[in-house]
């Protein structure tokens, strides 16, 4: 029961903060920052880029996680690139939000850096 109380909290924290976020997204780098690391983490991808402009993302996806091994240098793992098309980034990045333990944990791991740099900003 209390884990699910926190997994909703987490998960209403960070809707307010996409959408906080999209309301302009390039006010701060933070905020590109975040878009970007949801988009790695739901897909899976590497050198994702956002064009606001013109509603693109363009990543490449890793193809097959099993060739990754965190004990050795990878200097070649297959993937592909990806151009997607969006039409409301906010509704984009919502629905790239997944439940799972592992998720929620990266996601508080999130929300809490940008609580830290709040406070640095306030104190300065």
């Amino acid at each position: 029961m209390k884990k699910d109380l926190i997994r909703e909290r987490v998960l209403v924290e960070l809707e307010k903060l996409i959408s906080l976020s999209c309301k302009n997204p390039n006010s701060s780098k933070k905020y590109k920052d975040l878009h970007i690391a949801l988009l790695k983490k739901y897909y899976n991808a590497t050198n994702v880029t956002i064009d606001y402009h013109r509603h693109r993302i363009q990543m490449e996806v890793i193809e097959d996680d099993s060739l990754y091994d965190p004990k050795t240098v990878n200097t070649y793992l297959p993937t592909f690139y990806t151009n997607l098309l969006f039409t409301n980034l906010c509704n984009f990045l919502l629905s790239c939000l997944e439940k799972d333990n592992k998720s929620i944990g990266f996601y508080t791991q999130l929300i809490n850096s940008f609580k830290a740099s709040k406070n640095k900003l306030e104190l300065a």
